[in-house]
């Protein structure tokens, strides 16, 4: 293998007292040398970028997982107030039977999308535990417990308020609000300390979607 080689000039006194002289001299890389000096930059450079890498192909799986889990929550909110609108407000108490049908509805949407892992096992299916009412009666909150696999406390909170108002209108209307409460948990915060050893953030994020509908009974 030929050798590579680059031509400098260093000073060589001939003698103690005599002029000094300019001698070339030559100096040689062999291509061994050059590959292993390649490769080990090639794997610091690997090194370095790996980390970013990663974090930005979770980012981007766990953002993207947040924002369809939320678009399901808003539907399934939608449903549910459009079911609720349309029942009878004569069982008016404290766990209104016209009112499962709406609980109902908000969970098998989010059985069917996927979002609730133990959907139909244990404390996660219908029917719903009893509500706890407020706002003079109008207002029911149903709380169901044990539907995200191995977080037994994340809760789905389905929240009914048959007693909404609207001032916008003349003479003014009455509807429905359902709002529908679930948490995300995210998996960015195990890989962001690849970045910043010991960082943290808020794991877990409360998503919260509402709708509106008049009541039509």
């Amino acid at each position: 293998m030929l050798p590579l080689q680059s031509p400098h000039l260093y000073c060589h006194p001939e003698r103690s007292d005599g002029p000094m002289h300019f001698v070339s001299a030559t100096r040689i890389w062999s291509f061994p040398s050059l590959l292993k000096d390649a490769q080990g930059a090639a794997l610091l450079e690997f090194a370095i970028a790996l980390p970013l890498l990663v974090v930005f192909v979770v980012g981007i799986f766990d953002f993207s997982g947040a924002f369809n889990q939320k678009q399901k929550i808003e539907q399934a909110a939608q449903e549910g107030a459009i079911v609720a609108g349309g029942q009878p407000m004569t069982d008016i108490g404290s766990n209104p039977e016209s009112l499962q049908a709406a609980v109902n509805a908000v969970f098998n949407s989010w059985a069917t999308g996927g979002v609730l892992l133990n959907a139909g096992s244990g404390t996660c299916q219908m029917p719903p535990p009893t509500p706890v009412p407020a706002g003079a009666g109008l207002i029911w909150t149903y709380t169901i417990a044990g539907c995200a696999g191995g977080f037994p406390t994340d809760q789905l909170k389905i929240t009914f308020n048959r007693g909404w108002v609207s001032a916008a209108s003349t003479p003014a209307a009455v509807g429905t609000v359902v709002t529908v409460v679930y948490p995300y948990r995210w998996r960015f915060n195990s890989v962001i300390q690849l970045l910043v050893p010991g960082a943290t953030y808020v794991a877990v994020t409360q998503l919260t979607e509402s709708a509106t509908v008049h009541n039509q009974m």
